[in-house]
């Protein structure tokens, strides 16, 4: 015996048929018109509309060009003076007429400078010593501080981060004698004579600013012009070898 089951209709939104629904359309909508009022600001993002034909404008930013114009330039700032270093490698460049009050400041961005520069070089040339330099430098401003001290006494005046300064501005003969290696075969003879004229230029410089700028180093000046030939002969031998 079969079992029957109630049924409940189908009611369809179309009114009952289906097939109505496929013919029902949707009755089209008005675009958005912004309401027309003058005290409001409305922006139009139409494409093909030019900006200028929008009634909202952007406020104007003040900017105050005057308190720029009164600030320092940016190495000034940061302690570095180009033209006195450029003074004092001019100063350097004439061995036996070096104008020392030019030195007075313990000026360290000059020596950095000649010491990438060095490191450069010798990088042109298949060597990586910037590491090397660095430390060197350090080792040895310790070096002829202690040495300068040690021989004046009490009464020397000479801090480290002058003796820094002195050592790495009296490095620039070496910088280019760096440079001029570059140019010469290797294994030539000749390199040992300039070798030496740069090391005499960088010791007689050195040796004359230490004495003239530190009190107490007139009657040791034969000793520290020895030190000071050791270090500049020491990083001499970067570049020969």
């Amino acid at each position: 015996m079969a079992k029957e089951f109630n049924v409940p209709p189908v009611v369809f939104p179309s009114g009952g048929n289906p097939g109505n629904g496929l013919n029902h359309r949707r009755a089209p909508v008005a675009p958005f018109t912004p309401p027309k009022n003058p005290n409001l600001p409305f922006m139009s993002f139409d494409i093909g509309v030019a900006a200028s034909s929008s009634s909202f404008s952007a406020p104007p930013i003040g900017i105050d060009n005057g308190s720029f114009d009164d600030e320092l330039p940016l190495l000034e700032e940061l302690g570095i003076n180009t033209r006195q270093i450029w003074r004092k490698t001019v100063s350097i460049m004439n061995p036996f007429r070096v104008n020392s009050n030019l030195y007075e400041d313990s000026d360290l961005s000059g020596p950095f400078i000649f010491l990438m520069a060095f490191g450069l070089f010798q990088l042109l040339a298949g060597k990586l010593h910037f590491g090397i330099l660095l430390g060197w430098v350090s080792v040895a401003s310790l070096f002829l501080y202690v040495v300068f001290n040690m021989l004046a006494g009490k009464n020397g005046n000479l801090d480290l981060c002058r003796c820094l300064s002195l050592l790495g501005y009296c490095m620039f003969p070496i910088v280019i004698l760096s440079a001029f290696s570059l140019f010469i075969p290797q294994g030539w003879n000749g390199i040992f004579v300039i070798t030496g004229v740069f090391v005499f230029w960088s010791t007689r410089v050195c040796t004359r600013l230490l004495v003239e700028l530190a009190s107490c180093g007139d009657e040791h000046k034969g000793l520290i012009a020895y030190a000071c030939f050791l270090i500049y002969m020491l990083f001499s031998l970067l570049v020969i070898f």
